[in-house]
């Protein structure tokens, strides 16, 4: 599948930004040239999950596996371009069937654990995949049985089972791969080549539209995310990094990359637990990952925990998803030696980030990032050779150039995506006139002199809720609440909160004196079939949601509503 006008690949490949490996290319070349080092490690927690010991492979077993799980895809009948969504825990399992899809030119859609049937019925919609992956049982929830059961406009899809208990009508997959032929998929392969610019991934990202929107990747994009991986974390040949996250976005699959760009060893954690992170820092003498502020802040804070804690391995810890302080960046320099880098990013591809290197100051780290891209301004390394920034007015359009004025932060380069899958008029909203992606976050132009080296986050313009990482559109639970019954209408809200950066209120005006109490409201969303970490967490109650002209609710005006009601 192509969706690269021939053009941008023609110019970015001339300028040397995007070439002709593939992501199978990396995992041939590693399997080859170090094929007994350790490759990849599974939760150590792995059977208190799904009852499963956890495994470890190195890149030959794991380049084995890989064929085994291509070769039993390719004999259920999928083929080239074909797309599949999984719905796996973080273990080694998901990276196998990712580097299955990579391998014979399948394209992948994952969907977090906590979707349900409200979730998927609408992306499966969209994507109409030829299989779904998902294990049996995790969490108390039949994954396997909801995703036999999804019937999304009459369309059906093969579901493959893995870690066995396969119910009627799905494939067992665990048994099919012990009998595979892996030189089937590499005659697939063979007969088959890949182009570097062919959709690898569909990822799903929320903004202020009512639902998720499909982010496709090709090839080239995510080998540019692996050097820019590489060049943020300084990441060297054969390093270990531990990966929390499940691998359904770019946070997580920007671990992926750049381990497979190093030839390194990933160890894969899940669900997220304090005590097994650092565990596994601690016994798999973890040099790199990534971790939410609050987590960091949270270690920092724990006098008990720092009397216990061997952080000596680590060189570096990347963070986002919320403002870091500069007492967290100072604090763990001094206390571990440890460089924590401050990041921006987003599922289109747009990436800042302020690492020990490009701002060498704890304070500046915090709070600023380089405007890469920017006439005048040079900066060590080759990311800022491939993007091109710039902020604008979003009120009148013009391009910010002063310090202190909020403008939309803007990309355009190598890592930019090309548009979202089959939504060509909010693609077509979602670049400006000079072809700029535009993030709808507000930025400003910070530093001293007359060309200043920095930006300065300020909020966003779009209405996202941010709670624990996790992005939240509010329109979507405000179309669920406008069916509530007690309710004449509602809204949602983000509250600011320390830990998870906001927290979702509902702003509801009753129609009588009835109005549910929030254990009532969450569990009204979640027989709807609403993700867990998208319910409200509380209640409050209003005369009137403001509104424009257009009848669109004023989120920022709502917000104050609801802090002034609550004396905040």
């Amino acid at each position: 599948m192509f969706l690269t006008p021939k053009e941008r690949v023609k110019e970015y490949t001339e300028k040397g930004w995007w070439g002709d490996l593939t992501v199978d290319d990396l995992l041939q070349r590693n399997r080859q040239s170090k094929p007994d080092q350790m490759a990849l490690i599974d939760p150590s927690n792995r059977e208190t999950m799904d009852g499963c010991k956890p495994r470890r492979l190195t890149w030959a077993e794991l380049g084995d596996e890989v064929d085994r799980m291509a070769a039993t895809f390719l004999a259920n009948g999928l083929v080239k371009d074909d797309i599949i969504t999984y719905q796996l825990p973080n273990t080694i399992e998901t990276v196998i069937v990712a580097l299955a899809a990579a391998r014979i030119g399948l394209i992948i859609s994952p969907v977090v654990m906590p979707y349900r049937k409200h979730e998927l019925d609408y992306i499966l919609g969209i994507v109409e995949p030829k299989a779904i992956i998902t294990v049996a049982k995790f969490a108390k929830h039949e994954h396997a049985k909801m995703a036999l059961d999804l019937d999304w406009q009459g369309r059906e899809s093969k579901v493959f089972v893995l870690g066995g208990n396969a119910p009627e009508g799905a494939i067992d997959t665990d048994k099919e791969v012990k009998e595979a032929d892996p030189e089937k998929a590499i005659a697939y392969r063979a007969n088959n080549p890949i182009d570097p610019a062919e959709v690898f991934t569909i990822f799903w990202t929320s903004g202020t539209e009512a639902r998720p929107k499909g982010v496709p990747r090709d090839h080239n994009l995510w080998i540019v995310n692996a050097r820019m991986v590489t060049e943020l974390a300084d990441l060297r040949e054969g390093e270990t990094l531990l990966n929390p996250f499940p691998l359904v976005n770019i946070a997580s699959f920007g671990m992926v990359m750049p381990w497979l760009w190093r030839c390194g060893t990933m160890v894969l954690h899940h669900p997220f637990d304090l005590a097994v992170f650092l565990n596994q820092i601690a016994e798999e003498r973890v040099n790199y990952t990534i971790a939410a502020p609050a987590i960091l802040t949270a270690i920092l804070k724990s006098d008990e925990l720092l009397k216990t804690v061997d952080l000596s391995s680590v060189r570096a810890i990347g963070s986002g998803s919320a403002p870091l302080s500069p007492w967290t960046i100072e604090g763990f320099s001094k206390k571990f030696g440890i460089e924590i880098c401050n990041l921006y990013g987003s599922n289109e591809g747009a990436t800042l980030f302020s690492n020990q290197r490009a701002v060498p100051d704890h304070e500046e780290r915090a709070r600023y990032f380089p405007r890469f891209g920017v006439d005048g301004l040079d900066w060590q390394g080759e990311v800022a050779s491939m993007v091109r920034t710039r902020l604008v007015d979003p009120d009148t359009n013009e391009e910010v150039t002063e310090t202190g004025i909020p403008g939309e932060l803007r990309f355009q380069g190598a890592h930019i995506f090309t548009g979202y899958y089959k939504l060509p008029e909010i693609t077509k909203n979602a670049f400006d006139d000079e072809g700029y992606y535009c993030t709808g976050d507000l930025f400003e132009i910070a530093g001293e002199g007359e060309n200043p080296r920095f930006y300065r986050f300020v909020g966003r313009c779009k209405d996202i809720i941010v709670r624990g990482g996790m992005n939240i559109s509010p329109a979507e639970i405000d179309d669920l609440l406008a069916g509530h019954p007690s309710f004449v209408e509602a809204a949602v809200v983000g509250l600011p909160d320390d830990a998870l950066g906001e927290r979702m209120c509902a702003a509801v005006v009753p129609k009588g004196d009835d109005v549910p109490d929030i254990k009532e409201l969450a569990q009204w969303l979640k027989d709807r079939g609403v993700a867990v970490f998208k319910l409200p967490e509380s209640i409050e109650v209003i005369d009137a949601l403001p509104r424009n002209p257009m009848n669109k609710v004023l989120r920022k005006e709502l917000l104050s509503k609801v802090l002034e009601q609550r004396g905040a």
